[in-house]
């Protein structure tokens, strides 16, 4: 007999080897199925390590939405039970259990909030933030000026490599969720950037580089972290004049508005984005409301 623990592992090796599923994916879903575990292992009276699949039930998955639903976003509940209906598919997949826990039980109702972004002034405030005379300066305006440029996730801006980017064609090969690889254009301010940064690298790092691949680097030679990334956007916000906090994300956020707003096909943009589905991207369209308004106030007879 297989236990409830030992099929966790299983499913997330996987996951990670077989399916191509990103580091920080399989962390997620680690920590959602964890908590799963410990939720029945609490009701039943037992170690995740000892107790069968079969108690993973249809009473067990909803149990554990409750508790989720109590202690987190409707956002956080819903990506979790995602996770067990994924591990449940695995079960029946691979005969562990015979009867679906997960059928019937639908994701709560989702708020759905306006993505946060910055205004084009303050945006370019952001980004004429960091000190242009010091290695450190130049790389975080590379950072800030790629990020902004292509619309990448953090984690896929920290994973860049100097082979990724091609100056030729002013474009960045970014691989993204699931391990897709896309082409995003890359702007000359960004290419620019990049170049002025690229010639500081060795007084940034004086003891040398570790990682010599990519692109963005700490003083110790090695790739920047996701949280590093978080912290220089903290700073240079507070340094911008910039009110309110502001996410990484938001730059990202930030590079579909604009786009959005100056015309730009919502199709290109969701290439651009690397959205598997149009419908996320359209929620970019409700951000632009007050700019149709305005439009329609100017030029409807009727308004």
């Amino acid at each position: 007999m297989t236990s409830l623990q030992t099929a966790i592992d299983t499913f997330l090796r996987v996951l990670a080897v077989e399916e191509n599923v990103s580091a920080n994916t399989v962390r997620a879903y680690a920590a959602d199925l964890n908590q799963l575990a410990q939720s029945i292992a609490a009701r039943a009276g037992g170690e995740p390590d000892t107790l069968p699949c079969t108690t993973l039930d249809r009473d067990a998955v909803r149990a554990f939405l409750v508790e989720r639903l109590k202690a987190t976003k409707r956002s956080s509940a819903a990506r979790k039970l995602s996770a067990v209906k994924r591990f449940a598919r695995h079960l029946l997949r691979v005969g562990a259990i015979v009867v679906d826990p997960c059928a019937g039980i639908q994701a709560p109702r989702q708020d759905k909030p306006l993505p946060a972004h910055l205004p084009v002034d303050d945006m370019f405030r952001l980004l004429t933030a960091p000190l242009p005379d010091t290695p450190a300066g130049l790389r975080d305006r590379a950072l800030l000026e790629v990020a902004y440029s292509c619309g990448l996730r953090v984690s896929e801006l920290v994973g860049l490599d100097w082979s990724d980017v091609d100056e030729r064609l002013s474009v960045v090969r970014v691989v993204g969720k699931g391990r897709k690889e896309r082409i995003v254009p890359s702007g000359d301010a960004a290419l620019d950037a990049l170049r002025a940064y690229r010639d500081a690298i060795p007084r940034l790092c004086p003891r040398g580089v570790k990682v010599p691949d990519a692109v963005f680097l700490n003083q110790r030679g090695g790739r920047l972290t996701v949280r590093s990334v978080g912290r220089f956007v903290d700073a240079y916000t507070l340094l911008g004049g910039i009110a309110g906090k502001i996410s990484p994300h938001a730059l990202r956020h930030s590079f579909a508005t604009h786009l959005l707003g100056a015309g730009a096909d919502l199709r290109a943009i969701q290439e651009m984005l690397g959205h598997a589905s149009l419908s996320t991207t359209q929620k970019y369209t409700h951000v632009n409301l007050d700019q149709l308004m305005a439009a329609y106030d100017k030029a409807h007879p009727r308004a």
